[in-house]
């Protein structure tokens, strides 16, 4: 009976049924236990409703909501939104037109409204997915393959049924004409099975890749009968059908898009969503530059604002609707490593391609005297790239496992940052530390560089140090005209291009930049996207995330123990190895970043939760204030 099963699974993965029955009476008589077992093995992985990265999930299967989100939000009203920049595509998911597409279809900050997928991420939890348009998952402990059923009830917005088939066809169709890191995920997936009406199994290489399967998970999945397959890489302003709880009913390029709530929607009784997706109308402007938006908000055009600029956090709120309280101030407190900002070197620029010359001019960023001048001494010292938790290696040594992934890369780190004795220069607050410039100088001098005739040059070349900084905001270019002119006292003339946010995203998407403020999100979770962010292979690919260039053997090899890693501790020691080997090339210059999440709303007309998630803030959780009052 067990070779009889077998035979039925070897042909239905499209091995031909005499080859597929000869193969296992072979495999049989050689090993007789070896069928048996690996059936049974297979029959023995559970069908769940959720997974985690590492561990188990927080939740019951029987949990009534999500812990962030109230369940008995009232439901009604309209919540306006504002960003600023503009938008000419619908497809975030493709290389044209990806990094200036509409926002709101699916994000952590604004929702997931129009495009779902299999499971949904709890940010309540480091990395947990809970079921959604799948009502099961199946994984073994290998992580070789991944299965999932989809719910019965699971319906796109034009009413027609989610099948295995549209599951497949997104996959497919992002591996072949999406950007990355998505089309590398997918591409990752080397068979298809369809065990049942409803289920559909993604076979892996192998479970190397430990994070891969949850990837696949929270792939969007499209209409296969309603999505372009020969078009799908080209920008349009036509929408993706999805099943998400919205719709687009109005979009107006560049300044507005406005989604209904689909009366229909197929999920709004599943636990998972209960307390989300509570406006009947969520409109998102767009304007040109970040004071606009400001002013927009403050006239009540814009309901709910998240507010980066400490300056207008602080003395922003002296209009009359923040005084007499119907605009109110919320400070959310992120359980979630800080994000790191920094202004990001192009190595691939002759001039940066010395780490020397990099950690020089890193020098050079008086922290002490722009948080105090320019943002209230609300700012705090960015060092690494997972500051503020457990994965940070700042002020730690590295413990006997770092060592040994460092091993044998031994000139990646520098012996500071590996005995955990390194912190960013700190200056005095004056804007002209003597005794910092006089440190930076012999940064230079050990690159090859020294001041002559009052400008600071290549020994070798004769040739000034010079180069640009491309700005896409008031904000931006504030800081680097304060970095330039620190700059200046060692005899470096830079520029500082301001442009606006399309070109910024295309010149950035290009390469054509010397410098360029860039954010690196960070997470409780690492893994897979960081080979888009820096690994050697995603330097010189069109469309990636890793905007520096970097080229690493050490960095490649530390992604790769990430993503593989099956126990905490081997995880935590893999991110932290690779934090050091960042925080040594000097890929950037590290700037600052806030504790909180800031964020104003009008009281009057919308309310957010009581409690947050670890991520911080979304807005799909709030609700209409009017509603509430009914």
């Amino acid at each position: 009976m067990m070779q009889s099963a077998f035979c039925r699974f070897l042909s239905r993965i499209g091995l031909p049924v005499q080859a597929a029955c000869a193969l296992v009476f072979v495999v049989s008589a050689l090993a007789p236990l070896s069928v048996e077992t690996a059936l049974a093995e297979e029959a023995a992985v559970p069908s769940v409703s959720a997974i985690a990265m590492h561990g188990e999930p927080a939740l019951p299967p029987d949990f009534k909501s999500l812990p962030f989100a109230n369940p008995d939000a009232p439901k009604g009203g309209v919540l306006t939104l504002g960003v600023q920049g503009t938008f000419d595509s619908m497809n975030s998911f493709i290389i044209q037109g990806g990094w200036t597409s509409a926002r709101g279809m699916r994000e952590r900050e604004f929702g997931n409204n129009v495009l779902e997928s299999l499971m949904m991420r709890s940010y309540g939890e480091p990395f947990t997915l809970y079921g959604l348009l799948a009502e099961s998952v199946r994984m073994p402990n290998s992580r070789e393959w991944i299965e999932f059923t989809l719910n019965p009830d699971a319906k796109f917005s034009d009413g027609t049924p989610v099948t295995v088939e549209d599951v497949a066809f997104s996959l497919d169709i992002i591996r072949d004409k999406g950007r990355p890191p998505f089309r590398n995920w997918y591409k990752q997936i080397v068979r298809k099975e369809f065990p049942a009406e409803r289920t559909i199994r993604l076979v892996f290489e192998n479970g190397d890749n430990r994070e891969l399967p949850l990837l696949i998970a929270l792939a969007p999945v499209f209409s296969k009968t309603s999505t372009d397959a020969e078009s799908f890489d080209k920008s349009s302003l036509k929408p993706l059908v999805g099943s998400g709880p919205y719709v687009f009913s109005e979009i107006d390029p560049g300044k507005r898009t406005v989604l209904k709530k689909n009366p229909d929607y197929w999920a709004k009784d599943l636990p998972v969503k209960a307390g989300f997706d509570n406006f009947d109308e969520i409109r998102v402007e767009y304007f040109r530059d970040e004071t606009t938006l400001q002013e927009a908000f403050k006239k009540g055009l814009i309901d709910a604002l998240k507010f980066g600029d400490p300056t207008r956090w602080a003395t922003g709120f002296d209009f009359p609707a923040a005084k007499d309280g119907r605009v109110k101030q919320l400070s959310v407190e992120l359980g979630i490593p800080a994000n790191t900002q920094g202004i990001a070197f192009n190595t691939r620029r002759e001039v940066f391609q010395d780490v020397r010359l990099r950690r020089a001019l890193s020098m050079l960023y008086d922290f002490e005297w722009v948080n105090r001048n320019m943002y209230h001494g609300l700012y705090r010292r960015t060092a690494g790239y997972w500051d503020n938790s457990i994965l940070s290696s700042v002020g730690r040594p590295a413990d006997e496992r770092e060592k040994a992934l460092l091993a044998p890369f031994p000139d990646a780190v520098t012996p500071d940052v590996m005995d955990g004795t390194w912190q960013p220069v700190q200056a005095d607050g004056s804007g002209r530390d003597r005794k910092v410039m006089r440190q930076a100088l012999e940064a230079f001098k050990s690159a090859g560089y020294d001041i002559k005739d009052g400008k600071m040059v290549n020994l070798a070349s004769g040739k000034p140090l010079t180069f640009e900084i491309m700005t896409k905001n008031e904000d931006e270019e504030k800081l680097a005209l304060v970095y330039a002119r620190t700059l200046k006292a060692l005899g470096i003339e830079i520029s500082v291009r301001a442009v606006d946010p399309s070109q910024f995203e295309d010149r950035r998407t290009k390469r054509q930049f010397d410098m360029v403020f860039n954010t690196w999100i960070s997470s409780l979770s690492p893994g897979s996207e960081q080979y888009g962010r820096w690994s050697s292979a995603s330097a010189d690919a069109e469309g990636s995330f890793n905007f520096v260039g970097a080229h690493s053997p050490a960095i490649d090899a530390l992604i790769d123990a990430i993503v593989a890693a099956r126990t905490k501790e081997d995880f935590v020691s893999a991110v932290r190895a690779l934090d050091r080997v960042l925080i040594s090339g000097a890929y950037a210059v590290p700037l600052h970043h806030v504790p909180d999440e800031w964020i104003g709303y009008w009281a009057s007309k919308v309310q957010p939760p009581e409690t947050f998630s670890l991520y911080g803030n979304s807005f799909d959780t709030w609700w209409s204030a009017e509603a509430a009052g009914k």
